[in-house]
């Protein structure tokens, strides 16, 4: 490990870690069956099942690191070895960048979830960003032989990808404190972006979801025929 990957260890990863998973735990429910796509060791899952002692959470990625906190399971960074609507909720915290087609995982992620999907990713907001987010994609990743392809998306492209699987944005935030001043200047304004997407099964046929208005911060948006539907359809153990 270098020099650079220690101070990134002990200054900025450990911050960020805590600050996803209080903002994440809210945005699940008691009782429900998650997976964390692209796990990494499974800290993060860990503290956010530590928030919810009623959760069932397990990891799959495609590389298996020596020590997780969670089980974690190989998979190929496309196919999860799951059945349709399987799952209460998927996680994907700064994943969808990495994978060679951001829309096809995200697509697998709504095949398995039953009921949402809880994205955590970049988004190319200002000048620079793509430089940037690649900086930061080095220094988080390189030590860990994790693939940077960088395929960062603009806001309007992420919505576009939501829509088309036919994906409700319940939560959306871009303000999410990950970075300690001065920072979080350079490293977070505008760059990150948290949503919970509701899954309303089955995805039509080059159905279209809703998404809520723009904003910083938005609340739950989804419609009560929506959330009817989401809370009627029955449970299943996780795989």
């Amino acid at each position: 490990m270098t020099a650079l990957s220690a101070l990134h260890g002990s200054l900025i990863h450990s911050r960020r870690v805590r600050v996803l998973a209080e903002k994440i735990a809210p945005l699940l429910e008691p009782g429900w069956n998650v997976i964390d796509v692209g796990a990494g060791d499974g800290t993060l899952a860990a503290l956010v099942a530590k928030r919810h002692p009623t959760l069932s959470i397990e990891g799959y990625d495609v590389l298996i690191r020596p020590q997780t906190a969670i089980p974690v399971h190989a998979f190929d960074g496309l196919h999860l070895p799951l059945a349709d609507q399987s799952i209460d909720a998927v996680l994907l915290v700064d994943v969808l960048h990495h994978a060679d087609s951001p829309l096809a995982l995200l697509r697998e992620a709504r095949r398995v979830a039953r009921r949402a999907i809880v994205v955590k990713d970049h988004r190319l907001s200002r000048p620079l960003a793509g430089a940037t987010l690649r900086f930061m994609d080095w220094v988080g990743n390189h030590g860990h032989g994790v693939a940077c392809p960088a395929n960062y998306w603009p806001d309007h492209r992420w919505r576009a990808a939501f829509a088309e699987l036919g994906l409700v944005v319940e939560h959306y935030e871009a303000r999410l404190g990950l970075y300690p001043w001065p920072a979080s200047w350079l490293f977070e304004r505008g760059l990150h972006f948290l949503a919970r997407l509701s899954v309303v099964p089955p995805l039509p046929r080059g159905g279209r979801g809703g998404l809520a208005d723009e904003g910083e911060s938005q609340p739950r948006a989804a419609s009560q025929e929506r959330a009817a539907a989401c809370r009627a359809t029955p449970r299943k153990g996780a795989r």
